[in-house]
């Protein structure tokens, strides 16, 4: 049996829920990572079907569907790694675009990876592996899409972060370039690349088509 509730109790219910999430403590903050082209994070992962996701289906923070297959999707402080970024764990040899975020990330070096099921997601769990940056995102595009959510603490604390690399990153475009993979290697990588300076060049990368768009 259907029991209809009233307009007013459920906009009540909203308004209880986001004042609960406002009380949860923010994550413990940690300084940014150098942006490297190698790095060394911890890693967890999410999928759409957890408790706090299911309001948001199988959608990320900018609109568009959450990518699993040749690259998959994955959320994490946008000030860290900006909307757009796409990068190869050393590890899987797997790549990733970041296109969500979520409150236990905002003010960390976690980077959460989107699997499609719960046992997937389970059987990650949490690992620290090598990731190499194969492109960072667009800083003003992370500002910009989060400037109209800023009612959020772990929201302003990405923008707080963001504003300086605005300076630095001056970029007033909505959209990203076509997302770019590393052509083939013959030689296996493994984690020791990581500690071996680069002398990796951004021409020998071909573009696939990945676009993000922004949503409010």
């Amino acid at each position: 049996m259907r029991i209809e509730v009233p307009s007013f109790l459920f906009a009540a219910a909203v308004m209880l829920a986001g004042c609960a999430t406002e009380q949860r403590p923010l994550p413990k903050y940690e300084p940014p990572l150098a942006k490297t082209e190698y790095q060394h994070v911890r890693t967890t992962a999410y999928f759409d079907g957890e408790a706090d996701h299911l309001k948001y289906t199988n959608h990320n923070a900018l609109g568009t569907c959450l990518q699993y297959g040749r690259v998959d999707s994955a959320a994490a402080d946008w000030s860290r790694w900006p909307a757009g970024t796409m990068f190869r764990i050393l590890q899987t040899n797997q790549t990733y675009v970041v296109d969500d975020y979520g409150w236990d990330l905002a003010g960390t070096n976690t980077i959460d990876l989107y699997k499609p099921s719960r046992a997937l997601m389970n059987q990650w769990g949490m690992r620290h592996v090598d990731i190499q940056i194969l492109k960072w995102g667009d800083p003003g595009l992370s500002y910009r899409t989060l400037e109209p959510r800023s009612g959020y603490r772990h929201v302003r604390r990405m923008l707080a972060e963001l504003k300086p690399e605005l300076d630095h990153f001056p970029v007033e475009t909505y959209t990203i370039p076509p997302a770019e993979l590393p052509t083939p290697s013959e030689e296996p990588v493994n984690a020791v690349a990581v500690r071996r300076p680069s002398t990796r060049s951004s021409a020998s990368v071909a573009p696939v088509g990945v676009t993000l768009t922004p949503f409010y």
